[in-house]
């Protein structure tokens, strides 16, 4: 994140707008991901769960 230093603080840079789209689009994620899921076989389960493990540890 960017930021401005007025002395010795730091400004945010994130205005209402970007938190806002953040906040959806994690909704949107979390929507999905939850609608996918009764499709998942079990074999496909695993599958996205040791793809999706090294994203999940990157954040």
């Amino acid at each position: 994140m960017e930021g401005q230093q007025h002395g010795d603080r730091l400004k945010r840079g994130l205005k209402n707008r970007h938190i806002q789209l953040i906040a959806l689009g994690g909704a949107i994620g979390t929507g999905l991901f939850l609608g996918a899921r009764p499709s998942f076989s079990p074999p496909a389960r695993v599958s996205f769960l040791v793809t999706l493990s090294p994203v999940l540890s990157l954040s």
